[in-house]
């Protein structure tokens, strides 16, 4: 299995107890806190790394941005495109879009924008 997010769930299958993974739709949400959060993580890589590894740090800055869920997780594109698995079935996957494949901006620019643009082709995207 790859390409998507996927959840554990326990089914019966001629009257034994099976373990089937499925498929957690896709969606994308567009907000301008989220795309800023997205801008953080990629100018300051001690964040972004912070934001992956730590459940505790994407919890504290999604209710910042007025965002309350009990078990956000934060992953990478690589792992979304390898299939990832929710350890909580409950849980709620965002995907870090990579860093921009574009230029740098010219100074007085923001990346504002293009985290904007790939929130919304990313799935899942923050």
């Amino acid at each position: 299995m790859a390409l998507g997010i996927y959840r554990t769930r326990t089914v019966k299958v001629r009257g034994k107890k099976k373990k089937k993974k499925e498929r957690v739709a896709d969606f994308s949400y567009q907000n301008e806190s989220l795309a800023q959060m997205i801008v953080d993580a990629w100018t300051d890589s001690t964040f972004r790394n912070d934001l992956l590894s730590n459940p505790a740090t994407a919890k504290a800055e999604l209710a910042k941005r007025g965002i309350y869920l009990s078990d956000p997780v934060v992953i990478t594109e690589d792992q979304y495109y390898s299939g990832y698995t929710m350890p909580d079935p409950e849980g709620v996957v965002f995907v870090l879009p990579d860093p921009p494949r574009t230029d740098t901006p010219s100074q007085g620019d923001t990346l504002l924008e293009t985290a904007k643009l790939l929130m919304a082709c990313t799935p899942n995207g923050i």
